[in-house]
């Protein structure tokens, strides 16, 4: 029996991602690329795909796209919001989770889903990049630090810093005021990730709250961001080990099963 293919993508503003399935909704292979819409990223990510495997586009049975980018691929059978996409994707990960946060590039989500990862409610914030992956890039570049290493240097910290600021533009000076008054760097990581949690409880507070909670996105792939969520909600946060790729694994899950119906027809 050959076996058939299912291709989710999900471009965001930042990065893009694609994850391939096969029929039984087993993920065969995954890619990442640090480039989001508006550049080559949405190409390169599935080129970068297929080049692990011996497979090719063509012989994909259904794909679907989600993310800010979804409109810009082609060849595509079907579009899915990536509140969608991120429901169902957890879903996948983690049966248990019922309330999902996910911090991109440019936005906050929080999300509420039922046992099968339908969408219940969501709550969206796109029109600042504070407490965004955005938002973390500007810090770490004042803060003269890898954003990959910020989650380290915030464990560090014993008298975390207040950044009070809503507005990246107004954060930065205050971070840069702390720095002038010799505040630690750690101190003000820890602030910075306490600030990006504060704001996203405005969304999350207007969802149900149900257990389990989630965390997703590239954010997610921070520790102190984490550590900062838990610390608030005093309980677990499930984290999957690729956070990044949970939009992508639903739009996959979607080509599953729209894929399957159209064969059926």
């Amino acid at each position: 029996m050959n076996t058939s293919y299912y291709l989710g993508v999900d471009i965001g503003s930042a990065s893009s991602k694609a994850v391939l399935m096969n029929e039984n909704r087993e993920i065969i292979h995954t890619s990442v690329v640090q480039l989001g819409t508006g550049t080559s990223g949405p190409k390169k990510v599935i080129d970068e795909l297929f080049s692990k495997t011996t497979l090719s586009i063509e012989q994909v049975n259904y794909m679907v796209a989600t993310g800010y980018g979804r409109y810009s691929l082609e060849h595509v059978d079907k579009q899915f919001s990536e509140i969608s996409c991120h429901a169902k994707g957890i879903n996948y990960v983690f049966k248990n989770v019922r309330t999902v946060l996910d911090i991109g590039g440019q936005d906050v989500k929080a999300i509420s889903i039922d046992e099968k990862g339908k969408v219940l409610s969501f709550y969206m914030n796109d029109k600042c990049a504070a407490g965004t992956g955005r938002f973390l890039e500007v810090m770490a570049r004042i803060l003269e630090t890898p954003i990959n290493e910020l989650g380290a240097l915030d464990e560090l910290s014993q008298a975390p810093a207040t950044v009070s600021s809503t507005c990246t533009v107004f954060a930065e000076s205050e971070v840069i005021s702390l720095l002038s008054k010799k505040t630690k760097r750690e101190d003000i990581a820890r602030g910075v990730h306490n600030s990006i949690v504060n704001r996203a409880l405005g969304l999350l507070y207007r969802t149900d709250m149900e257990n389990d909670f989630s965390l997703t996105g590239g954010v997610a792939q921070n520790q102190g961001v984490i550590r900062a969520l838990e610390r608030v909600l005093k309980q677990k946060v499930y984290v999957a080990k690729t956070p990044q790729l949970i939009g992508a694994i639903g739009a996959a899950l979607f080509a599953v099963e729209f894929g399957q119906e159209r064969s059926r027809i």
